[in-house]
């Protein structure tokens, strides 16, 4: 039976799939023929199902990284709920005896999938167990936590590509919804994806009304976000900057009656699950949220996703209004923004390195010629895991250190540990200036006269030649003409006197948006860069 024959046949009598997009078959054929893919597709779209059909053609159990438990206990049910093959998962909010009986039900092969933190594969037993249960796929979900140009990097994402090499590189899955340029090529480096397939579906929600509105100070801000909230019919999610202004605008949605709850981090686990589940339901109209709010989320008919702070990176941004209008319905999407959530961002993003911290690992780290295990590492030094592996990330961007599975180890022509710190710190600055430029890149968004779908598809690759008729600056006729900058198309490699290489990303009547390899994104007067000629072919 031909392949697509055969996955369709499989996902109708398993999980009562009538059809398939085209992006996931691409990705289920790939599979199946042991490739490597890497998949870019919107929020709601069906990532999950180009693992889940093949996963069942498959000799061999199917391991899913997840970086959330929340996620990991939503994929679970929908696949029992499904009436699939058995899934677990195993993580650190159940019991050790439900953990053991996932392990063994996992390598006794009753198992079809199983769903794991990063952190879980960091101790040798779990990788010895799932060796010996033989995987036929690996994939890695929300995989832009892979990438430190990503928004939500994940340390233990870094060590996910030794734990494939000791398995034997079966087939690897990696799946994002949100994934510029500079994202999807992390992710390929960092898993050692080997000639993966690279499928990126249209970013484009044409069915999203997209808009931004100007606040002169905080109180403006406040009555104007909680007036539009109050007048649009739910169910909708009101993005927040911190826990205290969750609480507040609850609150004062609550005053107005508004049925709405606040989510955060802090939170107890207990209040997050029952606000979650009420929205879920429709018993609450808005949920005032951190960002800590939405990852895996599947509520179809959400009618609004308001901002009432300026996300740190359009990805942050992109992956939060595309909770909205996953039914095809029209939805509203709105950033209340001032000038001030710059600098807020700004400080937000800034990195502190810990000097002492780098000169310990370093120290530690040569003193071992044959290498330690970064949990060792971290008890003799007695700091967090997560904190030792920041640090062994930082310093092997660096090229001083060399990492395995389960050992770290000292370049062997790298300097001593107190010139080590000093190329630490040109990294982690480096790493601070691309995350600044992604502010900016958002402060640009945020003011841009030109079509603001043009400027959001533009920053993912995705080119958009006429403006969208469906955003406020559509609204209001402001788009410009492009005709006039036809001779830095998107996509086309520059050099720049002082930046280097870039790529052209965006570009309006007026302006450039390149991202540069070594320093990030810039915005350039279209005017300069003709009148001094600063930027040339790459």
């Amino acid at each position: 039976m031909p392949a697509d024959e055969q996955l369709l046949q499989t996902a109708e009598e398993v999980f009562g799939w009538t059809e398939l997009r085209q992006e996931q078959l691409q990705g289920m054929r790939h599979l199946l023929d042991g490739r490597d893919v890497l998949v870019v597709m919107p929020t709601g779209a069906g990532k999950s199902a180009i693992y889940q059909v093949p996963a069942i053609l498959l000799d061999g159990p199917t391991v899913v990284v997840s970086p959330l438990i929340a996620l990991q206990r939503d994929q679970v049910t929908s696949l029992q709920a499904a009436g699939a093959p058995a899934a677990a998962a195993i993580n650190s909010a159940q019991s050790a005896e439900d953990n053991e009986a996932a392990w063994q039900a996992f390598t006794d092969a009753r198992t079809e999938y199983l769903f794991l933190s990063p952190e879980q594969l960091a101790g040798a037993g779990a990788l010895q167990r799932l060796h010996q249960a033989r995987p036929s796929l690996f994939v890695v979900d929300e995989a832009h936590c892979v990438s430190a140009w990503g928004h939500d990097f994940r340390p233990d994402y870094l060590r996910l590509r030794h734990v494939i090499e000791r398995l034997g590189h079966p087939p690897v899955l990696a799946l994002t919804a949100t994934a510029s340029g500079p994202v999807r090529a992390d992710i390929v480096e960092h898993l050692g994806l080997r000639d993966a397939a690279v499928i990126v579906a249209g970013f484009d929600r044409p069915n999203l009304r997209l808009a931004a509105r100007f606040c002169t100070d905080d109180e403006e801000r406040r009555r104007t976000v909680i007036d539009w909230v109050a007048d649009h019919t739910g169910p909708g999610l009101l993005y927040v900057a911190t826990r205290k202004d969750a609480e507040r605008y609850a609150a004062d949605l609550a005053a107005r009656g508004v049925d709405a709850a606040a989510f955060h981090a802090g939170m107890k686990a207990a209040d997050r699950r029952r606000v979650q589940d009420a929205f879920m339901r429709g018993d609450l109209r808005v949920v005032a949220a951190t960002s800590a709010f939405g990852m895996g989320i599947d509520k179809p008919d959400v009618r609004f996703v308001a901002h009432a702070a300026t996300p740190g990176s359009l990805d942050t941004y992109y992956q939060e209004i595309g909770r909205a209008g996953r039914d095809g319905a029209p939805a509203e999407v709105i950033l209340f923004h001032r000038p001030e959530d710059q600098g807020l961002q700004r400080f937000l993003t800034a990195r502190t390195l810990d000097r002492e911290c780098v000169h310990e690992v370093a120290t530690a780290v040569r003193r071992r010629r044959s290498g330690i295990v970064i949990t060792d590492l971290a008890r003799r030094l007695d700091r967090s895991r997560r904190k030792v592996t920041s640090v062994v990330n930082l310093l092997e961007s660096a090229e001083i250190v060399r990492t395995s599975h389960d050992r770290v180890r000292y370049e062997e022509d790298a300097p001593p540990p107190a010139k080590a710190v000093a190329a630490a710190a040109r990294e982690a600055e480096r790493q601070e200036n691309r995350d600044r430029s992604r502010v900016e890149v958002m402060h640009q968004y945020a003011e841009t006269r030109d079509c603001r779908r043009r400027l959001l598809l533009g920053y993912f690759g995705q080119e958009l030649d006429q403006p969208c008729g469906n955003c406020d600056n559509c609204d209001e006729g402001m788009p410009g003409d492009r005709s006039e900058v036809s001779e830095y198309p998107p996509a086309s490699v520059v050099r720049h006197e002082q930046w280097g290489r870039g790529t052209v990303v965006h570009h309006e009547a007026d302006r450039l948006m390149v991202l540069f390899d070594d320093v990030g994104y810039k915005t350039l007067s279209l005017t300069a860069v003709r009148d001094t000629g600063v930027l040339g072919p790459g």
